[in-house]
């Protein structure tokens, strides 16, 4: 079974205590849904400020809340790092996103989908390829020890399609949460979330039952 998963790279946790979060192995990967738990949900959003700080800046607010948000809402284009995970459990090959690879970068799936490739990151060389009507998904192309997943295009394009509902499904768990602890910067967060996830912020908005 092949199954497609969203996958955030998570920060150390070690003495944060902003906002409640998750104790996770850092460097790790966090998978992103509607599903997750207030703790790791902090842990999520953490993650990502951390990842969009910058070591220095002008500007910077002289509070503590203020002063590790100031990277997330400055940014020109925030951030996640991470991508898209995909497992095959009949073979035990997982196909990881590499360093540099962000969540923000995910529709790039599309162009393999309509008959290109596309690099997802290094070390590992994370690297897919449309070969007819099969998608090739090699775990790291700086080795041959042939770990590779071929995926029907048919097939990945529904997988696709579900790690795109559990992003939007995070994006509608993570508005509530922004709420309730940071609603003083709530919108500006908000907006910087979506953007570093690739989402329309229109899909945090859960769906009328």
């Amino acid at each position: 079974m092949i199954v497609m998963h969203p996958v955030l790279e998570a920060a150390a946790p070690d003495g944060f205590a902003l906002w409640p979060v998750a104790h996770v192995e850092p460097y790790g990967f966090l998978p992103l849904s509607g599903e997750l738990a207030p703790y790791e949900v902090g842990t999520a959003l953490m993650s990502i400020a951390a990842y969009n700080d910058p070591a220095a800046g002008p500007g910077r607010p002289a509070d503590a809340l203020g002063s590790f948000l100031h990277g997330l809402l400055t940014a020109e284009g925030a951030q996640a790092p991470g991508g898209m995970r995909v497992t095959d459990s009949s073979t035990g090959v997982a196909f990881l996103p590499g360093c540099c690879n962000g969540l923000e970068e995910w529709r790039d799936w599309y162009e393999v989908l309509d008959g290109g490739s596309a690099c997802f990151g290094h070390d590992p060389d994370a690297y897919a390829e449309r070969l007819g009507d099969t998608v090739r998904l090699t775990a790291d192309t700086g080795r041959s020890d042939g770990s590779v997943i071929d995926v029907p295009v048919s097939e990945l394009r529904r997988l696709l399609e579900g790690a795109e509902r559990d992003l939007a499904g995070f994006l509608a768990l993570a508005d509530g949460w922004i709420s309730r602890y940071l609603p003083g910067h709530a919108e500006p967060v908000k907006s910087a979330l979506a953007h570093a996830l690739g989402v329309p912020a229109s899909a945090a908005v859960p769906p009328r039952p």
